[in-house]
């Protein structure tokens, strides 16, 4: 479960009654367009960065040396070879696995931060430091718990042969045969370390640029162009810090394919540091990350800000109102 290819959807900011168009809206449409909305940005993020993603995990699960002329000499070669589609290889999964995986931690994001903010006495507010940071980390490893399968899978299609496997469900069906049901679940302890201070520091800061941007401008949401520049600084830092756990867990989860023996996370690391090194196998593709870290995030949080303002536009019409 690429968490670093799990993008935060931008949460929605409440604003006052006289002032938000969605207040006056039925409770469930407004939910029901944010899942919708955060499912559809996070898909149209990560079809734009395939490629690189692709080519990530190429060099995360292989010993070979990371730089960006061997990252690019890849993708033309794979072009060369496979033709353009090649490049896409696995995002069907990606896409069955991040459009659930962004809905939901949409979706369990919001009840939490309710749910502590009613506990702490905040209800309403910005939350407190700790409270934010708890609150994106429990959305994080809330989706990553329900969709963590579908990455695994994901994972084995974007780093073998298009022969290997015909389909997703060809993918699920030849490790329970082979490897056994257990083997879905490899590299579930990493993911979920990894996704604990990547999601929670992502939202944290995210929300508190937010909140600083409030109190300096007076406005109570930033535009476009400010969340976008939020965003990217708050995946930028939230993928740095849990990027190795990221490394330990592309390798586990491809082991029965690469023949590595790589069955627990010190084993994984241990491994990683003795052939590789500490800073070249441990942070390896970390720079493709910074390459395509911004850009997703900026897709991502530009496409939900424009397909939830045209639904909220469709429901003032009326539309949707019988």
């Amino acid at each position: 479960m690429d968490h670093q290819s799990r993008l935060p959807v931008a949460p929605v900011v409440t604003l006052p009654a006289a002032s938000s168009p969605a207040k006056d809206l039925r409770p469930g449409w407004t939910a029901l367009d944010s899942l919708l909305c955060g499912a559809f940005a996070g898909a149209v993020a990560k079809t734009v960065i395939a490629p690189l993603d692709r080519t990530k995990i190429i060099f995360q699960v292989s010993s070979n040396r990371f730089s960006a002329k061997e990252a690019f000499r890849f993708i033309y070669c794979s072009y060369v070879k496979d033709g353009l589609l090649s490049l896409w290889r696995g995002n069907s999964a990606t896409m069955v696995r991040v459009m659930p995986y962004a809905a939901i931690q949409f979706c369990s994001h919001e009840q939490y931060k309710k749910a502590l903010g009613s506990h702490y006495g905040f209800q309403g507010k910005a939350l407190p430091p700790f409270p934010r940071f708890l609150a994106g980390s429990l959305a994080g490893t809330t989706a990553a718990m329900l969709t963590y399968p579908l990455d695994m899978v994901r994972a084995r299609m974007a780093v073998t042969a298009k022969e290997m496997y015909c389909n997703i469900m060809h993918v699920f069906m030849r490790i329970s045969q082979e490897e056994g049901i257990k083997t879905l679940y490899r590299g579930f302890t990493p993911t979920i370390l990894g996704v604990i201070p990547y999601a929670g520091i992502t939202f944290f800061t995210y929300e508190t640029l937010k909140k600083l941007h409030t109190e300096k401008t007076k406005r109570s949401q930033p535009y476009t162009v400010e969340r976008l520049a939020f965003g990217a600084c708050a995946g930028l830092i939230g993928q740095s810090a849990s990027y190795p756990l990221d490394v330990v867990r592309r390798r586990m989860q491809t082991a029965g394919v690469t023949g590595s023996n790589c069955s627990t996370i010190l084993g994984t690391m241990r491994e990683i540091v003795r052939q590789e090194g500490f800073v070249l196998g441990l942070y390896k593709g970390l720079s493709m990350n910074w390459l395509k870290g911004p850009i997703a995030v900026a897709i991502s949080l530009t496409t939900f800000d424009v397909t939830h303002n045209l639904l909220l536009k469709v429901h003032q019409t009326g539309f949707f109102a019988h």
